[in-house]
């Protein structure tokens, strides 16, 4: 069994190298191809001088050079840190300075974009512009610009910072409960054995044909190469701009298997299938919210051939339940078992396990918990607390992530979600902070008072709400301040209506009273998510 990351696509490439690996745009590509690429990769980093686990980030699209540049990183024993596509420069710059990014892999107009902010990141070394456009201008002085071809160029590796499976492989950054996203720190074994544990009771082989729709900055969306490499399966790689084009890719590519959120399931249970997308889909998955039974319910009279498998998952260790299809009917809400490889506890404030039935928090135990948050030691105490249970004679203390979700354990032990202890939003199969949404309502300096808030939404899980005060000398002017969040937001974290207030509840610390603002606006909401 592979114990790095970055062997598992040599390893399949030793296996069958002429086996299809990618597919993108109309053009497949084997895995001795692949393996050379993330060789070249490798060896055009450390030829820039990176030491070991300096990082390098990807800000692209799903197109082979991501794939290239995040297991080349690896490859070189540097840490990789996937940037989601969709956001903004001020979000892109933030992540670039929390964890000292010295290279940046992107596409000339990205880099364009981006100009502004990047000269703003002292730690950034070296700029590689992907595609056929001219590369941009130093956006600094400090900054060197690469094409792709001068990265990637055919060369004999050098000698690699050598590591082992606990060292740092990637950061992947999620929201945090307020203020900015934060750095979840993955190592070679949290990603190798979530791998495993995944095409374990998925049951992937190397005839699988997978869908990539997700984000590759999703743990879930990187977990479809993960996945794929480690049994020597192909990934389809795929942006699409409409719901159709994913069922019509599934059937003129024959997909076996196709991972989603709620969001995309409730778009595509809705729609007519193609007969070869019926035929070849062996499997669906889920993770990123609950999905409603009645899109499961659609989904399933579509796809009867196809086995749904309804999973949950934490950033901070990949994934930690799944359902097995053959209970979907005895037990449709609930979230399943843990996956291989993984413990689940139920537990009470004080540590002891919950009675079946009580309500009680998450614990996730094993190889799949990550190594914390990048340089926050705080949120990293607060999440990543001692394991339940353990035997007080073991000297070394074993860290679990306490996940903040309150659920509850049947007699059978299959897992229930209760609801969240914080205020974060689930929007699109995104974790939103609301203080990262309201940071940038206040910065447009048409509100004195704003609070952020999750409404249900049948399609979407969660849409956001602001709930706004005017300025002094500003009108309740919504298209207005929408307008400007729009330009500085990625189309997942923009609010969905502004609600205006002369001013906002607070509880006696002087704080927004959460709680009270969040039921307040949920009875204006209808069942379909519409004002009322």
């Amino acid at each position: 069994m592979s114990q790095l990351l970055f062997e598992l696509p040599l390893q399949a490439a030793a296996r069958a190298p002429t086996a299809r690996c990618l597919h993108f745009r109309g053009r497949d590509s084997d895995y001795a191809s692949l393996a050379h690429s993330v060789d070249r990769c490798a060896a055009g980093l450390l030829r820039l001088g990176l030491a070991r686990q300096e990082r390098v980030a990807v800000y692209l699209p799903k197109q082979p050079e991501t794939v290239h540049t995040m297991f080349g990183a690896a490859r070189a024993g540097c840490v990789f840190v996937p940037v989601n596509p969709l956001l903004k420069p001020p979000q892109v710059a933030h992540i670039l300075r929390d964890c000292n990014v010295r290279v940046l892999v992107t596409s000339a107009d990205r880099a364009a974009a981006l100009a502004e902010v990047l000269a703003e990141c002292p730690d950034l070394r070296v700029l590689v512009s992907c595609g056929e456009a001219a590369p941009p201008p130093p956006p600094a002085p400090h900054i060197q610009v690469l094409v792709w071809r001068e990265l990637a160029a055919p060369q004999s590796l050098p000698p690699v910072h050598r590591v082992i499976d606990t060292d740092v492989a990637s950061i992947f950054y999620t929201s945090g409960s307020t203020g900015k996203p934060k750095g979840v720190v993955l190592s070679h074994r949290n990603m190798v054995a979530g791998a495993h544990s995944v095409a374990q009771y998925l049951e992937n082989t190397p005839d699988d044909r997978l869908l990539a729709v997700l984000p590759l900055s999703f743990d879930y969306g990187f977990s479809q190469l993960s996945t794929a490499f480690h049994v020597g399966a192909s990934v389809i790689l795929m942006d699409y701009l409409l719901p159709r084009d994913v069922i019509n890719q599934a059937a003129r590519e024959r997909a076996t298997g196709l991972a989603g959120v709620p969001p995309l399931w409730s778009q595509l249970a809705d729609l007519e299938w193609p007969q070869a997308a019926r035929e070849s889909l062996r499997y669906i998955t889920n993770s990123g919210g609950h999905m409603p039974r009645a899109t499961l319910a659609k989904l399933r009279a579509a796809l009867p051939g196809t086995q749904p498998f309804l999973m949950y998952g934490l950033t901070e260790a990949f994934r930690s339940t799944y359902l097995p299809p053959s209970q979907l009917d005895q037990r449709p809400e609930s979230m399943g078992k843990a996956i291989p490889n993984a413990e689940i506890m139920v537990v009470r404030p004080d540590g002891s396990r919950c009675a079946p039935d009580e309500p009680g928090e998450l614990v996730h135990r094993g190889a799949l918990v990550s190594l914390g948050y990048w340089n926050d030691p705080q949120k990293t105490a607060e999440r990543f607390k001692p394991c339940p249970g353990q035997d007080p004679a073991l000297v070394l203390t074993e860290l679990a992530v306490w996940s903040g979700d309150t659920v509850r354990m049947d007699a059978d032990g299959f897992l229930y979600f209760v609801g969240r202890r914080d205020e974060m939003i689930k929007t699109s199969g995104y974790r939103v902070s609301p203080g990262e949404v309201e940071e940038v309502v206040f910065a447009t300096g048409q509100v004195a008072d704003a609070a952020a808030v999750g409404v249900p939404h049948p399609r979407m899980g969660q849409a956001i709400i602001v709930v706004a005060a005017a300025a002094p000398g500003q009108g309740a002017d919504s298209e207005r301040l929408l307008a400007q969040l729009r330009a500085q937001l990625p189309a997942f974290m923009v609010p969905q209506h502004v609600i205006w207030r002369v001013e906002l509840p607070r509880n006696p610390n002087g704080k927004y009273d959460r709680p009270r603002l969040a039921e307040e606006v949920r009875a204006l909401f209808n069942a379909e998510g519409e004002l009322r």
